[in-house]
């Protein structure tokens, strides 16, 4: 059985910055996208940044310019670097793999930013 386990997440202030990564637990081959969602307080889960196999990245237009996303294949591994942190940001994030036609995600951890 495959699981994701995030960690990474914790307070910050304003202007911070914070690393969040996401590892699969268990026989995964194949992930295709790999991926961050972040949900706040009162409002609906949105996509983030994600990168595909190839090595191709896509972002928020909210966090274009402050997120990285990368991923470490070989440990089936996804990462968030997060800088110029803003208070909008605080939401609890997940992570998202895509193999073989299913989707996977993570239990979320939780991320806040302080002004």
């Amino acid at each position: 059985q495959v699981q994701l386990v995030e960690s990474g997440g914790g307070l910050v202030q304003a202007g911070g910055s914070l690393r969040v990564s996401c590892a699969a637990s268990g026989t995964i081959s194949s992930i295709n996208n790999m991926g961050w969602y972040r949900q706040a307080p009162g409002k609906q889960r949105e996509w983030v940044a994600s990168v595909t196999s190839g090595g191709t990245t896509n972002y928020a237009d909210s966090v274009k310019g402050r997120f990285t996303i990368s991923r470490d294949n070989a440990k089936n591994t996804v990462y968030l670097q997060m800088n110029s942190l803003k208070p909008e940001d605080t939401a609890v994030y997940y992570c998202r793999f895509t193999a073989w036609g299913y989707i996977y995600w993570g239990q979320g951890t939780q991320v806040t930013v302080s002004s």
